[in-house]
């Protein structure tokens, strides 16, 4: 058991997902861990329902367009980097 292998981008084995349930069962109790579990799965399903709506919202006029397809005749203010005067 790597200890800090998780933490760097892999997933939690068996053993870490069992301390973190007994981290819980101490903190919380075991009569308040169903009452957490279930307001963190309303949670996020209210997070993916908005998430889908705002992906359903926005269609493809809120793209941002690729390099190619840039205007060429409007000027880009970005690349101006002429000095002010006085300086």
């Amino acid at each position: 058991m790597n200890p800090a292998g998780w933490l760097m981008g892999g997933r939690p084995g068996i053993a870490e997902l069992i301390l973190v349930l007994a981290v819980l069962l101490l903190l919380f109790g075991a009569k308040r861990l169903p009452e957490l579990a279930r307001a963190l799965g309303r949670s996020l399903s209210e997070f993916r329902k908005g998430r889908e709506e705002g992906e359903k919202s926005t269609g493809p006029e809120h793209v941002a367009p690729d390099a190619e397809s840039k205007d060429s005749g409007s000027p880009d203010v970005r690349s101006n980097n002429a000095a002010p005067d006085g300086s």
